[in-house]
């Protein structure tokens, strides 16, 4: 907190903090330590998704700005972000580099230096793939068009998010970003990695990677997040909304059946609770599903990647 407070000093920028419902003295404990720092207090926890968007729906602003509390940012971090938005008003939402909080050679697995999707819906970035992780020796630094930014550290035009309604809540956290970057390009608005930026992310200082609450978040989530995207994404290429929606089901089918062959692995290396929360993740996809009507001229998303990133990641896991 008192270094993401010192680097606003100076610019049109203020830190709010917005709590959920937290129960573990913290929100009174930055009253105290912060007591110039305006505090959203929430009367439950609605996530990242519904804090957020009950939190910046009582601020008015050009930019907001969304931040984690695991992120240290270093000094003149901020006005390289919104200098690229102040200059490119087609960029509906941009990032910096995020790097390793521990390893500061490193890209952090978050979000790195820009993301991706493949075909399946399986995440990836510029810097990172599975576990796979670069260090940042200047290869990604030329800001660049991709899918989505991390969630950890956000800046998004306030008109584009009020238009889009914000994250969807269904999501309550994890992908919501991907969701919403990709919404952003449907609608015709730039996503960008700002690389004369960055900040320092922990990582998993949220949820552990090894939660199984956290991977059938991941694995619902993907599932929505395709829902929500792939028809616009196939009309953008062509097709008509009917065939649109036909593509996007069966792509999600072939996803769903490779979520069992995951869930099969868990079940065969007994980590019983990974397979509880896959057959879970698909229970809760199923329930909240809710096709939406489509933009009646969706524009072309960039980061798309077209093949399957696992078996090719496996194939130059010795590269890069």
């Amino acid at each position: 907190m008192p270094g993401l407070v010192a680097s606003c000093a100076g610019l049109d920028a203020q830190v709010v903090v917005a709590d959920n419902a937290s129960t573990d003295g913290s929100a009174a404990l930055m009253q105290a330590e912060f007591p110039d720092v305006p505090l959203i207090g929430l009367d439950q926890n609605y996530g990242f998704t519904g804090g957020y968007n009950r939190a910046l729906a009582q601020l008015e602003a050009d930019y907001y700005l969304l931040i984690n509390s695991d992120i240290e940012v270093p000094e003149g971090w901020l006005q390289p972000l919104v200098d690229w938005m102040d200059s490119h008003p087609d960029c509906g939402a941009c990032g910096p580099k995020l790097i390793s909080y521990a390893q500061r050679d490193t890209f952090e697995y978050a979000g790195a230096a820009g993301g991706l999707v493949d075909r399946y819906g399986y995440p990836f970035c510029r810097g990172r793939i599975l576990q796979k992780i670069e260090k940042d020796h200047g290869q990604y630094d030329t800001p660049a068009n991709v899918l989505w930014v991390s969630g950890a550290c956000l800046l998004v035009r306030a008109s584009v998010w009020k238009t889009l309604g914000g994250l969807d809540e269904r999501f309550f956290c994890h992908m919501e970003e991907i969701d919403l970057c990709w919404r952003m390009q449907l609608h015709g608005w730039k996503v960008t990695v700002v690389p004369q930026s960055h900040v320092y992310h922990i990582g998993g200082g949220t949820l552990p990677n090894e939660s199984p609450f956290k991977l059938r978040l991941n694995f619902r989530n993907n599932l929505l997040l395709l829902e929500n995207n792939l028809p616009a994404t196939f009309m953008a290429e062509g097709l008509s909304a009917q065939e649109a929606r036909k593509k996007a089901r069966r792509r999600i089918f072939t996803r769903m059946c490779l979520d069992g062959l995951s869930s099969l692995n868990y079940l065969i290396t007994k980590r019983w609770s990974f397979y509880n929360a896959v057959v879970q993740a698909h229970k809760e996809y199923r329930q909240l599903r809710q096709p939406g009507p489509l933009p009646p001229h969706p524009h072309k998303p960039e980061g798309l990647y077209n093949g399957c990133i696992i078996p090719r990641a496996f194939a130059l896991f010795r590269k890069k």
